[in-house]
């Protein structure tokens, strides 16, 4: 799926009105059509809806949703904003359509507002403001959502959180942004969503697909892409009858010190359930018990040290590689890492203690070979880059980065990003907060160790790995709960994961 910056909105909407044909009219109420349909999955009629409604066509929409809720049988409290007395013109004929109905609370406020007396079971409909807002909110209206963030109802915004710019919010003014527990958007979600610093505004996102034009969607170009189950599916490769274990790749893990064994076990095992057919695992001597019990499956590579890595198997059979699960940063981890950029010739994931050390010693940057796979969150990011001031700046900067240094970048969060070579921006829709638990970074790199050792393309093994990986952990959430799961949870549920990818239809 395509995310397409709000100044392009206004242009797929007006194409489709143009060649579906469609009235402009219509097609907002196509929109709170799909509005009300969602709202019926969440609310029952012991809900009342108290509707805040602006002069644009974010009101236009919220009017005409509370049209379709009454006319539903739900009890509906409607407010439209109107200080200049001016409306867009759907606005004004939805707000024509509103009342005339018959028992219906319809009140336009233009210079004094009494606000309602709300009941627990209220819920607020925030329609004041869409995605076309370039500036921060002030007056009357910035009042308003003060009052609507001090309510105790929940807050269902239409489109976009009032008062949140689409993109870059760095110059917003945040006390004056909406706080909604639910956002029903449009179409695409909108990039400001995808960034941590607007979880508290943007709530859960629910897309309403109000059936743009599909011609000027598929034309319209865009660098930045939301990840669906539809579009991983094709990514994943058949396996062949008369294939053998070497059929799928030999992986070498580099992981491990003393007191950090585990995190090269993760990283191993979730190496052969994504698919590779053999691992090796180069580990300190003192792992050797500890691996071969409980891994059976891998071979194993000791290093003369006890505790931690200092020098680097034979490199020569190997289709993969990734480096850094609990390898420590000392000086000896350092000269590892150092060598293995100097002498790799396939394709290489570096994660945790690797990104790590390329922070500690930036020259290593220099030599990271093409079309690598660097997976920081955004603390290792920024150790690695410069702080950046809001998540939209690192972006941007991992935008930039990954095209300069040709080599893909996933940043990982509650909507982790793969930036690629080619400029472009993939945002992943699978997972859930439960995720956020020690060793999930590891299972990650394994899984795309274990792809990219059977020949998956960078790009693909990050879209594969990064979805799987989330596909693994919802699995695991119905189980165990977001709290209960722990990453070997996840890893035992990629089985199914995968299934689910083989039987979409």
């Amino acid at each position: 799926m395509k995310i397409f910056e709000t100044k392009k909105i206004e242009e797929l909407d007006a194409y489709t009105i143009k060649h579906e044909p469609i009235q402009s009219i219509d097609l907002m109420e196509r929109a709170a059509m799909g509005i009300v349909n969602a709202l019926k999955r969440f609310y029952s009629h012991s809900n009342r809806f108290v509707i805040f409604a602006g002069p644009g066509n974010n009101g236009g929409d919220a009017l005409a949703v509370a049209r379709l809720l009454f006319n539903e049988g739900y009890e509906i409290y409607t407010y439209l904003f109107n200080p200049q007395d001016k409306l867009s013109k759907d606005c004004a004929e939805n707000r024509e359509k509103l009342t005339k109905l018959k028992g219906i609370f319809f009140s336009e406020v233009i210079n004094s507002f009494v606000p309602p007396q709300f009941k627990p079971e209220d819920v607020i409909i925030d329609g004041l403001f869409g995605a076309g807002l370039t500036r921060p909110l002030s007056g009357g209206f910035a009042h308003v959502v003060n009052y609507i963030n001090q309510c105790a109802q929940e807050v269902i915004s239409i489109d976009v959180p009032s008062g949140l710019f689409g993109e870059n919010n760095l110059t917003n003014n945040s006390e004056y942004i909406i706080q909604a527990k639910r956002t029903f958007t449009f179409q695409f979600p909108k990039l400001a969503f995808l960034f941590s610093e607007n979880a508290k505004y943007v709530g859960d996102i629910t897309i309403i697909d109000i059936h743009l034009h599909p011609d000027i969607l598929e034309k319209s170009k865009s660098n930045i892409f939301f990840t669906e189950r539809k579009d991983i599916v094709p990514l994943l490769k058949k396996r062949e009858r008369f294939s053998h274990k070497g059929s799928y790749g030999h992986a070498l893990l580099i992981a491990g010190q003393k007191g950090k064994i585990g995190a090269a076990l993760l990283a191993g095992k979730s190496t052969l359930r994504s698919g590779a057919g053999l691992l090796t695992m180069h580990l300190p001597a003192s792992a050797y018990t500890i691996v071969q019990t409980a891994l059976p499956e891998a071979m194993n590579s000791y290093d003369t040290e006890e505790n931690m890595l200092t020098t680097l198997p034979d490199l020569s059979p190997f289709s993969a590689v990734a480096i850094g699960p609990g390898t420590g940063t000392s000086e000896q981890s350092f000269y590892v890492l150092e060598m293995l950029l100097q002498n790799i010739k396939v394709p290489l994931i570096i994660d945790a203690d690797g990104l790590n050390l390329l922070a500690l010693h930036p020259h290593l940057q220099e030599i990271i070979p093409e079309n690598t796979i660097l997976t920081p969150h955004p603390k290792e990011f920024d150790r690695l880059f410069g702080e950046h001031k809001c998540a939209y700046e690192r972006h941007l900067r991992a935008l930039s980065i990954a095209q300069t240094k040709k080599i893909y970048i996933i940043l990982k969060g509650a909507y982790s990003a793969i930036y690629t070579p080619d400029g472009e921006c993939y945002f992943n829709s699978s997972g859930n907060p439960g995720m956020a638990t020690a060793g999930s970074g590891d299972a990650l790199t394994g899984i795309l160790l274990g792809f990219l050792s059977q020949g998956y393309t960078p790009k693909d093994t990050a879209l594969l790995g990064v979805y799987l990986h989330g596909l693994a952990g919802d699995i695991a959430k119905r189980q165990y709960s977001e709290e209960a799961m722990i990453t070997s949870d996840i890893i035992e549920s990629m089985g199914e994961a995968f299934s689910l990818l083989r039987n979409f239809v």
